[in-house]
């Protein structure tokens, strides 16, 4: 049975499917310490003491920092067909985020000054409980041996940063650009076994923009975390962003309007694109509140739901 554990500034609690929080004692203050006391979040789990409503807290990511924060791109068959790419063609392709970036689960989402076109990417993380060193073969069901946790993450992005520069690493790294939590789910290999019955939602002033299952993953996360493992070591607390579905506000270019780019310098094709994009409602606007949520349709799963407001930076 999965267990939500929840962090706030004075410690670790376990929250109960009747949404009360009793503490866990334990001296950890990182993810990886907390992951290697899980007899604490067992005691924890067993009682109700010292519990309270967890809507009295003030929760922060259950992800500590620093750790490796590491994503995979266009890794849905929907976000592949929305991105202009065959999904039987992708590679599995990863980036790196800063952690500087992780934010909690509520409150702002801060838009640079300099970014007009930010969107979202609801995700979901998996936080390593043990090391993964270099070389690594991760089978389907060994993958319980590696991944301790999940949690809901969403991937901000600042598109015109991303593809006029080509430049991931700082397009989604800017502070609050990767929301995580509320919980971070232990699981063990049975329910890791339920992967593809997670469904990822994500909503913008309540109108539903992303909504999909694990199922239609391309690189699963066994192959992911091997494939990975052939240049990029990760550590207990690390965590990997699986990809996003379709749903985003960027889409890929009609094919014609593609052709026409191509014959442009990339700086002209680039000013063509974002003029249009202007006109894009589906970008974050400031003030927009957006939701992200993961859970299987029955509930024994339940990463819980992030809410937040876009704001300008000051």
């Amino acid at each position: 049975m999965s267990t939500n554990v929840a962090r706030t500034a004075d410690g670790w609690w376990v929250v109960s499917a009747d949404a009360l929080a009793t503490p866990v004692r334990t001296t950890a203050t990182t993810t990886a310490e907390l992951l290697a006391d899980r007899e604490a979040v067992a005691a924890a789990a067993a009682t109700d003491a010292g519990a309270v409503p967890v809507t009295d807290l003030e929760l922060l990511s259950p992800v500590t920092t620093p750790a490796r924060v590491v994503a995979q791109m266009v890794n849905y068959r929907s976000h592949a067909h929305d991105s202009g790419f065959d999904p039987d063609s992708v590679p599995p392709t990863f980036f790196r985020k800063s952690s500087s970036s992780v934010t909690g689960p509520t409150g702002d989402i801060v838009r640079p000054g300099h970014v007009r076109f930010l969107d979202y990417e609801v995700e979901l993380g998996l936080v390593l409980g043990a090391p993964l060193p270099i070389g690594t073969e991760v089978t389907d069901e060994e993958l319980g041996d590696y991944v301790a946790g999940l949690v809901v993450t969403d991937d901000v992005s600042a598109r015109e940063i991303q593809l006029t520069r080509t430049q991931f690493y700082e397009s989604k790294s800017y502070p609050t650009f990767t929301p995580v939590g509320p919980y971070l789910t232990l699981v063990d290999a049975a329910e890791l076994r339920r992967l593809a019955e997670l469904r990822l939602r994500l909503s913008v002033n309540g109108e539903v923009r992303q909504d999909s299952s694990v199922a239609e993953m391309i690189v699963r996360p066994a192959r992911a975390l091997s494939l990975l493992a052939r240049f990029q070591p990760l550590a207990p607390g690390d965590l990997l962003l699986t990809g996003t579905p379709g749903g985003t506000a960027l889409k890929a270019p009609h094919v014609v309007v593609e052709k026409i780019g191509a014959l442009l310098p990339p700086k002209v094709k680039w000013k063509v694109f974002f003029d249009k994009q202007a006109s894009n409602p589906r970008y974050l606007r400031d003030g927009d509140a957006v939701s992200a949520r993961i859970a299987t349709p029955d509930g024994a799963i339940d990463l819980g739901s992030q809410h937040h407001r876009i704001a300008v930076a000051p």
